[in-house]
């Protein structure tokens, strides 16, 4: 029984160190760009020996991996949580797309983390592609499938809807939020889904 117990605490121990070395490393990563931040600079942040980390994490592009994925769980709950998407394409779609947009417009960190990925990725491609494995594709999967499972849309590529209703959201983020530029091309984020939910319904007359 008391050897459990010791076995509990050090899990839970381990698990408070790993939560601390993935805050570190989000914070160095933002502060320094993937090829500034270091296995130093991470350990340092989060308050731990740099052996504590490579003790959970084997290398850089390892602990950049394991926070993407975090990143992605964490985002992909809060927008679709656990249940399949059901209900009238209206009201799915639009409770969808608000969600969804609302987040990344209010997420500063996540817009952070995008600009520096999108810096990183002439060098670092392969750091782009986890994030897009990650985020984008388990999100689009998921919509292109309830898309697919309601006839009456007459949609004859959900896939490339998909691609319409995302895209859409993401440059609204990146040209307003990402490269400032609300006051240049305003765009109100009730009007956009507005004009998004008529496409996906206009297909169906």
């Amino acid at each position: 029984m008391a050897r459990i117990k010791i076995n509990e605490v050090e899990r839970e121990n381990s698990s408070d160190k790993v939560e601390k070395i993935l805050l570190g490393a989000m914070q160095e990563f933002l502060a320094h760009g993937y090829a500034g931040a270091s296995m130093d600079k991470v350990a340092a942040a989060a308050g731990v020996s740099k052996a504590t980390v490579y003790s959970h994490f084997q290398d850089k592009q390892g602990l950049f991996k394991v926070l993407v994925e975090q990143l992605a769980k964490k985002r992909f709950e809060s927008i679709f949580g656990t249940q399949s998407l059901e209900g009238e394409p209206n009201i799915v779609l639009r409770e969808l797309l608000t969600k969804a947009l609302n987040q990344m417009l209010k997420d500063k960190e996540y817009q952070a983390f995008q600009r520096m990925l999108i810096g990183e990725s002439a060098r670092f491609p392969e750091l782009s592609q986890v994030f897009l494995r990650s985020i984008a594709k388990p999100g689009i999967e998921i919509i292109v499938s309830y898309l697919a499972s309601r006839p009456e849309l007459n949609i004859p590529d959900p896939e490339a809807m998909v691609w319409i209703l995302m895209g859409s959201l993401v440059h609204l983020v990146i040209s307003q939020e990402i490269m400032h530029g609300k006051d240049i091309i305003p765009m109100e984020s009730d009007r956009l889904i507005d004009a998004l939910i008529h496409v996906v319904v206009k297909c169906a007359d």
